[in-house]
């Protein structure tokens, strides 16, 4: 994709895929509207209306985020077998219905299985998502992710909005209002899945006669994900080179509060700097990271923008309010840029590390990577990072530094191995079959 200047609405209204690209945009942008409202609103539901303490609460997030980490390689087998769009819908009815169950329903197993079923159902959705922009998408996949963060921010920041007007109100009601709009979400979700065209190659991550130039998997490549140590290698180390996540949502704010002198009003800034930056400057990060060689670029310059992220974090304790507001924010920036490049070195690898025309499941490995650094990531900078002060950020950098200059040299070897046998197996089978 070459960047022309076309603004986000025309790119939105001719987006790679066509007309069900446009369709399937619009649905997860209903979709993370309603999971706005739900992040926003859920913690404070749980507590001042279920009236769950603090050791029931966590327990109830622990088992979600396990149930999430399963969510992703159950819909990549399953998609081995079924439609893509018949599995989506599927999962966003799912979450409608636990959703709904959890207005009525009050014992606290059931709560913790709705939960689960709700976060199973949202990874689940998230990884069908990513295998229909492949199919629909082809090689402009790496534009379509871009135009989809866009949009998801779009709609996480509608439903925080939406969110904070209800418990503004703060009443039982107007928590269960906001958990109807979630739901309603779901259902204009399936709804406007179904108006899709089941994408081609079902089953498969690049279709055969894709614009992907290895037609055939290399030989000897493991035909299971789990059994193919090279993909497994790249699903490992895109862990911890998903950090970021955590450093926003947690370590910034955090850090801030307990290690800082810096206002606590700057907290908000860096999700609203996040937001906007992720809305401006997408697609041309996007654009610069486009296809294999650029994500493998991407990975390189991710481990240097995150220790830069940690460095400045590190010093924030060292000033008065001023210089650390300014560090923490300059770290905001930084960290939205890994963000940046992750998004999309990330989803592209996936793609691209995998065999050609390799089974769903490589997908739904995959995308157990963010499942899990959602899980354990939070616990990692809480419990060693800022428990070891400053130094523990600059470990923390020094070390997603060097595991992206690993990732990418694996990247570069595996992409060349996939390469080499698009031709060499055909000039010898030809003759056999002439």
């Amino acid at each position: 994709m070459q960047w022309n200047g076309n603004g986000l609405i025309a790119q939105l209204r001719q987006p790679p895929g066509g007309r069900d690209a446009r369709v399937m945009l619009l649905a997860q942008f209903v979709d993370r509207t309603g999971t706005g409202v739900w992040a926003a609103a859920s913690v404070l539901y749980f507590t001042f209306v279920r009236g769950l303490d603090a050791r029931q609460l966590g327990l109830l997030l622990g088992v979600a985020a396990v149930a999430g980490i399963a969510g992703s390689p159950l819909a990549g087998r399953a998609a081995d077998r079924l439609t893509v769009r018949g599995l989506l819908t599927a999962c966003h009815l799912l979450r409608l219905v636990a959703m709904v169950l959890l207005l009525v329903v009050d014992d606290y197993v059931l709560l913790l299985v709705l939960v689960a079923l709700t976060c199973l159902g949202e990874r689940a959705a998230k990884t069908l998502e990513m295998l229909f922009a492949t199919r629909v998408a082809g090689e402009r996949r790496g534009a379509y992710q871009a135009l989809f963060r866009s949009v998801a921010n779009a709609g996480y920041a509608l439903g925080a909005g939406i969110a904070a007007i209800g418990l503004a109100v703060g009443t039982t009601n107007a928590y269960r209002v906001l958990i109807l709009a979630n739901a309603l979400t779901f259902v204009l979700a399936a709804v406007l899945v179904r108006r899709t065209e089941e994408p081609a190659g079902r089953g498969l991550v690049v279709a055969e006669g894709g614009e992907r130039s290895a037609a055939e998997p290399a030989e000897g490549t493991a035909a299971s994900p789990w059994r193919d140590r090279g993909y497994l290698l790249f699903v490992l180390l895109d862990i911890p080179l998903s950090l970021d996540d955590s450093v926003l949502n947690v370590g910034l704010p955090l850090w801030l509060v307990h290690h800082t002198g810096a206002p606590h009003a700057i907290v908000p800034a860096f999700l609203v700097l996040n937001t906007v930056l992720v809305v401006v400057l997408q697609l041309r990060v996007s654009t610069w990271a486009e296809g294999p060689r650029g994500a493998v670029r991407a990975v390189g310059l991710y481990g240097v923008t995150l220790l830069s992220c940690c460095l400045l974090i590190a010093v924030s304790t060292g000033g008065g309010a001023w210089a650390a507001s300014a560090a923490l924010l300059a770290a905001g920036m930084l960290v939205t840029l890994a963000e940046l490049m992750r998004s999309v070195s990330s989803w592209e690898l996936a793609v691209s590390l995998a065999p050609s025309r390799a089974p769903a499941s490589y997908l739904g490995v995959a995308g157990m990577s963010q499942s899990v650094q959602k899980s354990a990531g939070p616990l990692l900078l809480t419990g060693v990072v800022m428990a070891a002060g400053p130094a523990g950020w600059v470990a923390l950098g020094a070390a997603v530094t060097a595991l992206g200059v690993v990732q990418r040299r694996a990247a570069v070897r595996r992409l060349a191995a996939l390469a080499r046998p698009v031709s060499e197996p055909r000039q010898v089978a030809s003759p056999a079959r002439g």
